[in-house]
């Protein structure tokens, strides 16, 4: 079987000298059915070999129950069919933008774990996780006549932490499971993430988004017997709600790649393809530079300003990295494949409508009665809403209510009325009790959970508790609402009337029809409306927010089918524009200049 090896002068593919030119293109991110199309464009850019995390959160989603893990082998499958080897990032944490860093919010809501270190409890979950991811790995590794070049230590653990034990006991636990190919970390090229993050005999790389010299020389200073490697080359970034959408200038990237390779240096271009994060999964972040600041979610848009676009196009950047790829192949690139086709631009009308208030007995059927608000986790919630409701005795003047740790947004409805939208930077309103008892009804809708710094882990809901002044408000029902998995059991022929006990108003499911002659690809625009969520044909395409940057989602074509197509739209805030636009082009927000410390 073929061999793939380190030296301090390069890499070694059965023994002959071999530099990898790595993409990364995260499956999660990207419908099966574009898988080929995708891996082909990567080929085509110039590139031979493609890099994926894999994320714990959305293959565990139970502790013990395993979704869709197969479709990691499937796409090392197509990956060898398009002529590509892969690395492989399997964490447990990834960050990746992702919810939670790819931690399953089931474990990082539990009291007695301490993440990312040498703790026991964190430890055993990990190691059963491991016990069924790795071997499939190992399947795929080149040495068993696979693709597999690379497997991964962590993740930019030097950004994290410290626990060199744990680290080691996470590499010996991928070779006790069959990894035969060479293992690595990545981190930051600065020296406490270098000495923080790495292993003795395990590959040292970098990741940065300019001045590879610097980031090579400070990797050599460190690590003089590791040949030089960026896993991450960040030519583009993410979004956050909010900001504005962020993109790097072509010619700027392809400059910096070129350096790399002119300096004899392995790369991992991120992101050659973002992809979608399609229902809850998107992430989030912590302002100021101890990540202690506002929360800050990520959009549902993945395109990262990446060479190959959200749809799978090329842009100009692809273009640009072709060339310089091109420049150092031994032969020429393959054609670029055409991208899907594109709808033809209309609009949707609404025409039926559900009070989310109304179907909790379908979408929340068994409330729990506690004394105190439970958080998401407790509840057995990973996104979407919990409705808590309680009273307060009086009379009594005003007094500040206060959601006490309140992640993320909150409708606060007194007396069954909206009173207010209340948020982490904003979690309090002088409320007064002019009777006997003031209802209160609490609508938390969770965001992403922070996947990069040191507060990863973050729970949602109202965490800590409600007070009015300094007195703790006590006596709660509680009822979570799963909203990824909402629209399937929704009683849309439902004729009953509003139950008069809930708030009034908040907020509607809305539900509309179009046609298509044959899937093709677009994107929906609800302008107009305030926040929500978008379904097609029951597929939850992520969050909308009309603070943008992203003013349109992405509808890919193998979500569609000729004919009639289900749309469906939960709006939060009220807004009711009754119509939806397809478009043929997307609207990622105005753009904004690549910021210049990435994390």
């Amino acid at each position: 079987m073929p061999q793939f090896d380190v030296t301090p002068g390069g890499f070694l593919l059965d023994g002959s000298p071999h530099r990898v030119l790595s993409g990364a293109l995260h499956y999660f991110r990207v419908l099966p059915e574009q898988w080929p199309h995708r891996l082909r464009m990567l080929r085509a850019m110039g590139l031979n070999c493609v890099e994926t995390y894999v994320p714990w959160n959305l293959h565990e989603p139970e502790p013990g129950v395993h979704h869709d893990l197969p479709a990691l082998g499937e796409f090392l499958t197509r990956a060898a069919e398009a002529g590509l080897h892969a690395i492989v990032r399997p964490g447990p944490y990834i960050c990746a933008e992702w919810e939670n860093g790819g931690l399953p919010a089931w474990l990082t809501g539990r009291d007695d774990v301490r993440l990312r270190c040498l703790d026991e409890p964190y430890l055993e979950a990990v190691d059963r996780w491991f016990d069924v991811l790795v071997p499939l790995i190992a399947e795929h590794q080149i040495t068993r006549g696979g693709n597999v070049l690379m497997v991964q230590v962590e993740n930019e653990y030097g950004s994290y932490g410290s626990d060199q034990a744990y680290l080691r006991d996470l590499a010996d636990g991928l070779v006790r499971r069959g990894i035969d190919v060479p293992l690595f970390t990545s981190d930051g090229p600065e020296a406490h993430m270098l000495t923080g993050g790495t292993l003795p005999g395990v590959l040292a790389t970098v990741n940065f988004g300019s001045d590879p010299e610097g980031a090579f020389a400070a990797l050599a200073e460190h690590r003089p017997q590791d040949p030089p490697f960026c896993m991450e080359y960040w030519n583009g970034w993410f979004d956050h709600w909010g900001e504005r959408h962020t993109t790097r200038d072509a010619t700027d990237a392809a400059d910096v790649l070129d350096r790399m390779l002119a300096a004899g240096a392995s790369v991992n271009v991120y992101m050659a393809h973002g992809g979608t994060n399609f229902g809850t999964w998107a992430g989030a972040n912590r302002g100021g530079p101890d990540h202690a600041g506002a929360h800050a979610p990520t959009v549902t848009s993945y395109d990262y300003d990446a060479p190959v676009d959200e749809r799978g196009a090329a842009t100009e950047k692809f273009r640009r990295f072709r060339e310089v790829l091109a420049g150092y192949a031994t032969e020429p690139l393959p054609d670029v494949p055409e991208p899907a086709p594109l709808l033809t631009p209309g609009e949707v009308r609404l025409t039926e409508s559900l009070r989310l208030f109304d179907v909790l007995d379908v979408l929340s059927p068994d409330p729990v009665v506690v004394s105190t608000p439970p958080t998401f986790e407790q509840l057995g919630l990973t996104h979407g809403l919990v409705l808590y409701r309680t009273a307060l005795p009086g009379p009594r003047p005003p007094l500040p209510l206060t959601l006490d740790g309140l992640a993320d947004r909150a409708h606060l409805f007194l007396d069954g009325k909206l009173a207010a939208v209340l948020d982490g930077d904003r979690p309090a309103l002088e409320v007064a009790v002019p009777g006997e008892r003031r209802s209160v009804d609490v609508l938390v809708e969770s965001m992403g959970r922070v996947n990069y710094g040191p507060l990863v882990g973050g729970r949602k809901g109202i965490v800590k508790g409600v007070r009015h002044a300094l007195q703790w408000v006590h006596g709660y029902e509680a009822h979570p609402i799963d909203v990824a998995a909402a629209v399937g059991p929704l009683p849309w022929g439902r004729a009953e009337g509003p139950d008069t006990s809930l708030p009034e108003g908040g907020p509607v499911f809305h539900r509309g029809w179009f046609e298509v002659d044959a899937p093709a690809d677009g994107w929906i625009a609800p302008t107009g409306w305030g926040k929500g969520y978008i379904w097609v044909n029951g597929f939850c395409l992520g969050r909308y927010w009309s603070r943008g940057p992203q003013g349109s989602l992405y509808l890919p074509w193998p979500l569609l089918r000729p004919g009639r197509n289900e749309i469906v739209v939960l709006e939060l805030d009220g807004a009711n524009p009754a119509t939806l636009a397809i478009r043929d082009e997307p609207d990622l927000g105005d753009p904004a200049p690549t910021p210049g410390r990435q994390s």
